[in-house]
């Protein structure tokens, strides 16, 4: 946004001083074209009046004389004519006959003045003419033509630009300041309550915006802070009454399994069902207690990821998934599954060890859970382009295309699963540690049969050529 606003404030300073700038050059290079033309227009006024006075008298030395030190003095070229178009006085070079004068003293001699039409500019260079006739009223005569350099009206012209850009160069740079200082006063304020917004987002303590730039960003950062706080505490207390619930039901449930261990020696054997059942239900709440802490501590470090640089967790995933397949394979042939592993021989994936193998403990739980005896799973670890991607298939039930957009929801479960132990929670949490790390969890149906769940992370940045 600072970017935005500030090319905005810097385009509306620079059409500003190029609205100042272009007409004060366009008029100084017009003003000085048109003090040369009147000094020319001046000196052949007083050729003309010479000639004149020639032409009555006969006597061209005086005509002459001025011809010849005006151009010594000025190195400006002279041609004056009779009206029978014969030279009076030539100079510098220059000739009557000449393809550039011919037609200025044909002009001349029908009564018509000849003036530059055009304004003279920095890089103008070369000469200009001039032509006037000689005599009074619209008794002509004789004709004179003037040739008269430019440089120095271009240098002057120049002068006068340079000084004008260096001004408006300073102007443009003042309004630079003045537009990263506006800017700054009005964009800080909203980065800062920018980041509280993130961290708010996020779950975490967002930090105390201070109050600064215009005062309608003043009042929101007080209704902010007033509003972070009311939402803050709301957020701890849910916090910390999911773990004091928690840790305060498990010490009654663990000693209500001592009590009922200890009572299970005085049963009868026609209580062992429900003794049995009781456990059951034990080790489920037990289950339930440690799922919802392990979901309360993702969602808590997955906001505290998204609003702090992680980038610097790294972990090679095939040795996690080497590490996981040995724990698990065990537990699958007991189950009387199949699992398998096909892994790259280097994937390096932007987080820590411990959070991809409880992704893959989630994932592999579910398939050994849910395929089904006799059920081929196979772990996969590959790199796909930028990301490192986890897969495991199964070749059991699945799930439809309903539950599927429904498979990370808390505490679903689906119906063809309701006999096998669990809470619902697992594949939320997987999301959560995913999420956390920029990656995500996807489910979809394995073919010709079955179940397959990708958990995908960036890989790991490249530092000094090794990953």
């Amino acid at each position: 946004m600072r970017t935005r606003v500030q090319t905005a404030l810097l385009a509306f300073a620079v059409l500003a001083v190029a609205a100042f700038a272009v007409p004060l050059l366009l008029f100084t290079a017009s003003d000085r074209t048109q003090q040369l033309v009147l000094a020319r227009s001046a000196d052949l006024d007083r050729f003309a009046s010479l000639m004149d006075q020639a032409a009555t008298t006969g006597d061209t030395s005086s005509i002459r004389a001025e011809a010849h030190r005006y151009t010594q003095l000025y190195g400006e070229a002279l041609v004056v004519t009779d009206t029978r178009r014969s030279p009076v006085v030539q100079t510098g070079g220059m000739r009557a006959t000449d393809p550039a004068v011919a037609p200025l003293v044909e002009a001349a001699l029908r009564n018509a003045a000849t003036k530059p039409g055009h304004t003279l500019h920095p890089w103008s260079h070369g000469y200009t003419m001039f032509a006037e006739p000689a005599g009074t009223g619209t008794q002509v005569s004789g004709a004179v033509v003037l040739r008269a350099s430019v440089r120095a009206a271009a240098y002057d012209i120049t002068r006068r630009w340079a000084a004008v850009l260096a001004g408006t160069t300073l102007v443009a740079l003042a309004c630079t300041v003045l537009a990263r200082a506006a800017t700054r006063w009005v964009v800080s304020p909203l980065s800062r309550l920018d980041r509280a917004v993130g961290q708010l987002a996020a779950g975490l303590p967002p930090e105390q915006t201070r109050a600064g730039g215009p005062p309608e960003l003043r009042q929101l950062a007080v209704g902010f802070n007033r509003m972070a706080r009311t939402v803050t505490a709301a957020l701890e207390q849910q916090r910390r009454l999911v773990a004091d619930t928690s840790h305060q039901i498990r010490n009654p449930v663990a000693a209500l399994r001592l009590r009922v261990d200890a009572l299970h020696a005085h049963l009868p054997a026609s209580a062992d069902r429900t003794y049995t059942g009781v456990t059951t239900e034990l080790d489920r709440l037990e289950t339930l207690l440690d799922d919802m802490l392990a979901l309360a501590t993702a969602e808590h470090r997955a906001g505290e990821l998204a609003v702090s640089d992680a980038s610097d967790a790294r972990c090679d995933a095939v040795e996690v998934a080497h590490g996981r397949h040995r724990l698990w394979e065990p537990l699958a042939r007991g189950a009387g599954a199949h699992l398998t592993i096909l892994a790259a021989e280097s994937v390096t994936a932007a987080c820590t060890d411990r959070e991809l193998a409880q992704v893959m403990d989630i994932l592999l739980d579910n398939a050994i859970k849910y395929a089904g005896r006799d059920a081929e799973i196979t772990l996969t670890c590959t790199a796909e382009g930028p990301l490192a991607v986890l897969t495991v298939t199964d070749d059991g039930p699945g799930l439809s295309a309903a539950e599927l957009t429904q498979a990370t929801t808390r505490f679903w479960r689906s119906e063809r699963g309701t006999g096998a132990a669990g809470t619902g929670l697992g594949l939320a949490i997987a999301e959560q540690l995913l999420a956390g790390r920029g990656g995500r969890l996807e489910l979809g149906r394995a073919e010709p049969r079955g179940l397959r769940a990708r958990a995908l992370l960036p890989q790991a940045r490249t530092v000094s050529g090794v990953r």
